[in-house]
């Protein structure tokens, strides 16, 4: 088991969650500004859709990359040491964004974003190496509530603070970022013991073995086509989502932190109370469908709402969105053995990275064009409709594929 004595375990178990709460604020706080800073390098909100989808395809392949190296590297070296160097590398990537004198400096923080960030596996990591199996599961929805503590709190701070200057949430995020390097350096002690240590090795980090395992069973297969669909849709909101706000209802930064917000506290919502009696009632395939289907409403009538308050509104059938994830999970877990459960995260991490490189690209050609000269307000929204047709065809797939996978699991039980 672990190597803390029970005052170093609660120092370690508060240091993570800090820290959890404190990265994603940071990174929520830049959510509401980025898209008008790159517009005002880009010169038109049109093409800032090419480039923010570029942004966030880049910050996603980095993590493709680097995160099973990163990974690796914690086995190696042990947790502390990247966990802290992630933290001061976040903060060094905000200073070089809230400096930045183009879109080439720009791209450059987003890239050293998606390394810096690449090492969330690492806190995993360390709460499997501090906490008994039995209470992973709680010690895991602990670091999703700060997770979605910190996307709540992020976006509202980073729109107030983007009124006053477009610049001042990447230095805010900065010291977030220091001020979790400075108290993990007093705190926070190493998790992983010397004797359990594991050497560097090429063929472990590398992204593309993972997901050798998803291609073993046909079923496995079906819902890892339905999470990367998941995936690709959900991403029309990191690459479209605040330009489309600014172009259709004239949002500023604040407007947009607050919706931001609330889809965050929806989000607590739904994962944390609901869905919960919902499986208890329809089980993971019926919960699943009714969550694919609540998001397509959902992302459907943000492309439509002709107002933005009908735009909100659109937020509440959307978060049923967040019924879906969860369950596909548990569909597919049972599809594995327990030695597998591992190498199954981890392919699921990778297919979650290859959409996030290809959607934002495609969402920001579909939005630069869907906003050019000549074209209805009403067509802005066209990237949300695709979101949603994908989010159907989803369904449709999840709902053939799980029921076949219950019926194989009825034949052999």
């Amino acid at each position: 088991m672990s190597i803390l004595n029970l005052r170093s375990h609660k120092a370690a178990l508060g240091f993570i969650f800090v820290t959890a709460v404190l990265d994603v604020i940071s990174m929520g706080l830049v959510i509401p500004v980025l898209p008008s800073l790159i517009e005002e390098f880009a010169g038109s909100n049109a093409a800032a859709g090419i480039w923010n989808g570029a942004f966030v395809a880049m910050w996603a392949a980095m993590q493709f990359i680097a995160s099973p190296v990163i990974g690796s590297l914690s086995d190696q070296y042990g947790r502390r040491p990247v966990i802290l160097l992630s933290c001061a590398g976040m903060a060094a990537d905000w200073v070089l964004m809230a400096l930045a004198p183009s879109l080439w400096w720009l791209a450059v923080g987003r890239l050293l974003g998606g390394l810096t960030s690449s090492s969330f596996t690492t806190i995993y990591a360390y709460m499997a190496d501090i906490t008994a199996p039995e209470k992973r599961a709680r010690a895991y929805g602990l670091i999703g509530a700060a997770f979605s503590g910190g996307f709540v709190l992020g976006p509202v701070l980073g729109g107030f603070l983007g009124e006053y200057d477009a610049r001042l949430p990447f230095w805010a995020a900065a010291a977030l970022s220091a001020a979790a390097f400075v108290y993990g350096a007093v705190v926070l002690p190493e998790s992983l013991p010397p004797e359990k240590r594991m050497r560097f090795s090429w063929r472990r980090a590398n992204p593309v073995g993972a997901m050798v395992l998803l291609l073993r069973h046909r079923e496995l297969t079906g819902l890892s086509i339905v999470n990367f669909l998941l995936y690709f849709a959900h991403h029309v909101f990191s690459a479209v989502f605040v330009l489309y706000a600014a172009y259709r209802y004239g949002w500023g930064p604040r407007e947009v932190g607050f919706l931001l917000a609330m889809v965050g506290l929806l989000d607590m919502a739904v994962q944390g109370v609901v869905i919960g009696p919902v499986v208890k009632r329809l089980g993971d395939r019926g919960t699943m469908i009714l969550g694919l289907f609540g998001g397509a409403l959902g992302v459907a009538m943000m492309g439509w709402a002709p107002t933005g308050l009908m735009f909100a509104l659109a937020m509440l059938p959307n978060a049923l969105w967040g019924l879906a994830m969860p369950t596909i999970q548990s569909l597919m877990t049972r599809q594995v053995s327990e030695s597998e459960q591992g190498q199954l995260q981890g392919a699921n991490m990778s297919v979650a990275s290859v959409a996030g490189v290809m959607s934002p690209l495609f969402f920001g050609w579909v939005y630069s064009i869907s906003v050019g000269q000549g074209t209805a307000p009403a067509v802005s929204g066209f990237a949300f409709y695709i979101a949603g047709a994908i989010l159907l065809a989803a369904a449709v797939i999840g709902w053939v594929v799980a029921r076949r996978a219950e019926r194989s699991e009825a034949a052999a039980a």
